[in-house]
């Protein structure tokens, strides 16, 4: 079994989640239920498959979690493309997320073209 608190991708997701979490708590509050949520479980979902990928025994399983994670990841790429359009985040909170969302998504393909050869 993997130790996911040791890998680099982890920290950096497990981060963007915190900074997620931060931004998201000065959205309106109409927006609770709908793209401050949304955010919120994308974020998520990019440590959690990790963790759930690092979990399983296989190459093939962990590389699907992986695959799932590097997903989320993008699918909040494009959530916080419509945050910063709606106004709701700072220019320097959408410059630090995008890079943040940018430094996952290449630690997750580096991790997961590593494991495929």
């Amino acid at each position: 079994m993997r130790d996911h608190r040791k890998l680099e991708v982890f920290q950096l997701a497990d981060s963007l989640a915190m900074r997620i979490y931060a931004v998201t708590r000065k959205f309106p509050p109409d927006e609770r239920f709908t793209l401050t949520s949304q955010l919120r479980r994308s974020a998520i979902s990019i440590g959690a498959n990790i963790v759930e990928g690092a979990a399983r025994e296989t190459k093939p399983d962990y590389l699907r979690f992986l695959g799932i994670a590097y997903g989320s990841a993008r699918e909040l790429e494009y959530e916080i493309s419509i945050a910063i359009r709606l106004g709701y985040v700072t220019a320097t909170s959408a410059r630090d997320l995008e890079l943040s969302i940018s430094r996952t998504c290449r630690a997750l393909h580096g991790l997961i073209t590593a494991l495929r050869r």
